[in-house]
Parts: C-alpha cells; structure tokens; sequence
C-alpha cells in the first residue's frame, strides 16, 4: 500500500514536471515566433518594393525604390552650395556602384536583412545609438561622460549661432575588437543643452559589425532630436531623412579606403540650413546632395545650431576589464601625420548669411589622450584641420 502511494506521488510529480516543461517549451516557441513576426514586420516597413536590384561586391543588396514624392525647386542655387578650393583626390566610389546604378528618378536603399535585426538588443533598438553617445567637452564630470563606454577624439567650436557645417574627412578601416563596439569619424550639428532634449544631426563614416554585420567602412548619417531616446536612426531606418539622391546609398561602403603609408582617400561632407525652407540639406563631395532633415523634426536646430563638433568615437565595452584595442581613425597617434594618422581638413562653419567660414576658437576634446588624441593646426592649403585618433589599447592606456 505505502509502495503504490509512493508510487503515485512520483507519477504525479513526474506529470507535474512535464506540464511545466511542456508550458515553458510552448512558451519559449512562443516568444520565438512573435520576435519572427515582430522582425517581418519591421522588415516590412523598411524594404520597399524595388524599381531595380543591384547585387553589390561585398554581400549587400541595394534596392532602388521611388520616393512617395518629390520636393520642388530641389537644385535651386542655394541647395548647392559653392566649394572651396582644394586638392583634388581621386573621387570615392561605393562597392555597389560596380554591379550597376540606380535609375535617375530612384532611390538607392541598403536591403536590411533579417540578421541585422536580430543582432540588435530588440527590434525597437535596430538602427540606434545608445543613450550618452554625444561628446561634452569641458565637463565638469570627466566620469559622467564615459558611462556609456564611448570616447572620443573631437575638435569643436561654441558661443555662436551655426547654420551648418563641412569637412574633408579622411577614410580608414579602423580594425574593431568586439562586435558590439564601433568606430566612426563624423560632423555633429547639435542644439539645445546635453541633457534629454538634445538635438543632433551627424554624418560620416563608420565601421560597426553590430549594425551593418561586417568590418567595411560605410557611409551614415543620424538624427535625434531627445539625446537618443525615442527618436531618430542611422540612415534610412526610420522615417525622418528624406533622399533625393540616386546615386549615393546611405550605409553602403566607401571604396577605396586609404592605407598607413600610402595612398589617401578622403570624401567631403556639407551639412546647411537652407535660408527660405528651414531645412538642413547634406551634401556629399562636391557633386551629390543627398536629401535633407525637415526642420520639424527638431525642436532648437529649427531655428539653429549651438555647437559644432567633427572627430572620431569609439566605443570601449572594457572587453576583460581593459581598454579595447579597437583603432580610432588609422590606429595611429595625430603626431605621426599625414599617411599615417587619420585627418580632418578644410573645416568650416556656415554663418547666419549662407556663407562657409573658418571656425573661430576651434576647441579640442579627448577623455584619454593615451588611448585617442587629437591635434589642430592651420595653413593655406587645408584651412583649419586636425589629425586625431589611435589605437586604443596601448600600455599608456
């Protein structure tokens, strides 16, 4: 008798564990299922039906898709804007351009593909910067500004009211350690006090397997008008940029990539408030505008900017409680120079008139000089420019 009843416990709590097992098993199926359906739908959004495919070199696909509408008096005089002279350089090219173009009333968009999203932290996050990604110089709480991890190597002017920015930038393929870090040089055109409201417009090139799921170096640009909160993305993951371009796709790589001692390749970058409209174009080299930011997405850069800010960032995740090795620019020191460390030149701010200026009182930023620095200088030929980067992990750093 007692046997059979001990029997019949066991029995019991055997069944008991099955059920939970088989509960948590349909659970987690479920919960699979519905991050599926979450990441097709998001997917959805994101990749229109295309006019035309292109297949680029390096694994992406870049759909080319019709814009819902096209802006009038796009190429007025004031949208492209008169350059300054400056060294010619071999003109930069993206990896996709090989296999093809997009047609003239096209866009050319980056396919996401379903394990980009994946690698983010969820599908709301896809296509983000974390919150305290921006440089503060001269900040009282050195500590404060290193919480996210990211550090940063930046030249920067204040005190005045900016209506745009431009720079010749010079382009690496800095080598990444972990792939939850990154490595960006870039133009910040930002409004409004670094707390929650922070607006900020920003272009560049980066390298983030994270976001892109290898180590090329890609063209960008994002947006946020609440210091990363809930607004804004990289390139055209979200509603907010509008391209009017057909040539240059946003996210896709730049080729060629200069080389320590060798070849140097740089592209130039114009961001500017357009005087009538109020909206702040991009323009890429001296012969693509690429689309614009409508002013109502922001609430200080409607009217205009406070700071501007060009330089590199990395992010330092302290992979086995040291600094990561992951390169800033070249991976090289500013004071090794031209061919070998990474550079910035012919910076200019926009005034309240439209015209491209040299920056007064240009500042410097670095959390830790050891790991990234930066240094500016001035002639006649690059205006006012800076060398800056590193190579992170060193035993200075």
């Amino acid at each position: 008798m007692g046997s059979s009843g001990g029997c019949g416990v066991t029995i019991l709590l055997l069944f008991c564990l099955w059920g939970v097992f088989f509960s948590l098993s349909s659970a987690a199926r479920l919960s699979v299922s519905r991050q599926k359906l979450e990441v097709a739908k998001h997917l959805n959004r994101l990749n229109k039906s295309p006019v035309k495919t292109i297949q680029s070199p390096d694994g992406d696909t870049i759909d080319c898709t019709r814009p819902s509408f096209h802006p009038e008096g796009l190429f007025d005089e004031n949208k492209v804007s008169e350059n300054p002279k400056a060294k010619v350089h071999i003109p930069i090219s993206q990896a996709w351009h090989a296999n093809g173009r997009c047609p003239e009333d096209t866009i050319p968009v980056r396919r996401t593909k379903e394990e980009d999203v994946l690698r983010a932290s969820s599908v709301r996050r896809y296509g983000r910067k974390k919150h305290r990604a921006i440089p503060k110089p001269r900040s009282a709480e050195p500590d404060l500004i290193n919480q996210s991890g990211h550090q940063h190597a930046i030249a920067y002017v204040e005190g005045d009211k900016y209506y745009g920015a431009k720079a010749t930038i010079n382009v690496w393929e800095p080598k990444i350690q972990q792939p939850n870090e990154f490595s960006l040089s870039q133009l910040w055109i930002l409004g409004g006090s670094f707390g929650q409201d922070l607006n900020s417009i920003e272009a560049g090139w980066q390298v983030s397997p994270d976001l892109y799921g290898d180590n090329n170096t890609r063209l960008f640009t994002y947006w946020t008008s609440d210091a990363y909160q809930a607004t804004g993305c990289y390139n055209l993951l979200c509603s907010g940029f509008i391209q009017v371009n057909s040539e240059i796709a946003m996210g896709a790589t730049i080729t060629p990539v200069s080389g320590y001692r060798n070849s140097q390749y740089d592209i130039s970058i114009l961001i500017w408030k357009d005087p009538k409209e109020g909206h702040w174009w991009m323009q890429f080299g001296n012969d693509y505008v690429l689309g614009y930011w409508p002013s109502f997405l922001f609430s200080y850069l409607a009217d205009s900017a406070s700071m501007i800010e060009w330089g590199g960032e990395v992010v330092n995740s302290e992979p086995d409680g040291q600094h990561t090795s992951t390169q800033m620019g070249s991976g090289h020191f500013p004071e090794e120079g031209f061919g070998k460390a990474s550079y910035f030149r012919n910076i200019q701010v926009v005034d309240s008139s439209n015209n491209l200026k040299a920056p007064k009182g240009l500042g410097t930023f670095t959390e830790q000089s050891n790991c990234y620095d930066v240094q500016t200088g001035s002639n006649g030929d690059w205006g006012h420019y800076f060398y800056y980067g590193g190579p992170g992990k060193n035993p200075n750093c």
